[in-house]
């Protein structure tokens, strides 16, 4: 299926690894010009590199989201995007009685304040283009949440209500903004949560991660490839009527039917 992006521009936030770089990758083989973001120079350069060797079309950013010069050299490399992909680096698990103020004023930041404006920024220039194809990536505990990914959940819930309300403002315009809540995806982050797991029951990873699979309902984790091919078809002319939706991929985890 031609998804109708060839030549589109996209900005893909945290995109030198995990969720962002697949997705960054399955927009760039349907031909759309993407740029690439990372705080980790090395990583960056390395994923940049290997988009290059593929033929992609591809400017990366070195910078945290979080920093305002960041966002500013995201727009001056891509002055009118097409495509914008909002994606952040959670805050680890932890104890809700050991967290700060602080704490949770960063995960605002990380998590919601960043992607928000991002979304001022783009929005005007797709709604005079009458193009946009806005995707947030969150996480499947906005809808099933534990608490130990309590600064995470608390965040990605607000950007989560906030683009619910603006996707009813911008449907008109063939603007949409959706949500994609992973769970279980196989990531550096999962990673890290499974060793805090194995940590907290005090076993090994492997007993750790086989425990975790064995309770999922695919008895396996998601590859980076299903998230970022669904992504991808979210921001093609074909998805123009699917907007304000909050889609968990999960191997139908959830036990939430909605």
């Amino acid at each position: 299926m031609d998804l109708g992006i060839s030549e589109k521009k996209a900005i893909v936030c945290a995109s030198s690894r995990g969720l962002g770089k697949a997705c960054a990758e399955s927009l760039a083989k349907e031909g759309a010009e993407i740029v690439i973001n990372g705080v980790n120079e090395d990583n960056l350069r390395n994923t940049e590199a290997e988009f290059k060797s593929k033929g992609y079309k591809v400017t990366s950013i070195l910078g945290a989201m979080e920093d305002k010069a960041t966002r500013i050299a995201l727009l001056e490399a891509c002055p009118e995007p097409d495509i914008l992909i909002n994606n952040s680096g959670g805050p680890p698990p932890g104890n809700f009685f050991d967290w700060s103020e602080d704490d949770f004023l960063a995960a605002i930041k990380s998590n919601f304040t960043q992607s928000a404006m991002l979304m001022q920024s783009v929005l005007p220039g797709m709604k005079d283009r009458k193009f946009g194809r806005i995707i947030n990536i969150l996480s499947a505990m906005v809808k099933n949440p534990h608490v130990i990914m309590g600064l995470s959940t608390s965040a990605r819930s607000g950007l989560l209500g906030l683009s619910k309300g603006l996707s009813r403002e911008m449907a008109q315009f063939n603007i949409t903004i959706n949500n994609l809540l992973p769970e279980r995806i196989d990531t550096d982050r999962q990673t890290r949560v499974i060793e805090f797991q194995a940590k907290l029951a005090g076993i090994s990873y492997d007993e750790a991660k086989q425990n975790m699979e064995e309770e999922l309902t695919a008895k396996r984790m998601g590859t980076v490839e299903e998230f970022s091919d669904l992504a991808a078809f979210l921001c093609s002319e074909q998805a123009a009527y699917i907007s304000g939706q909050s889609i968990s991929i999960d191997g139908g985890n959830s036990t939430n039917f909605y």
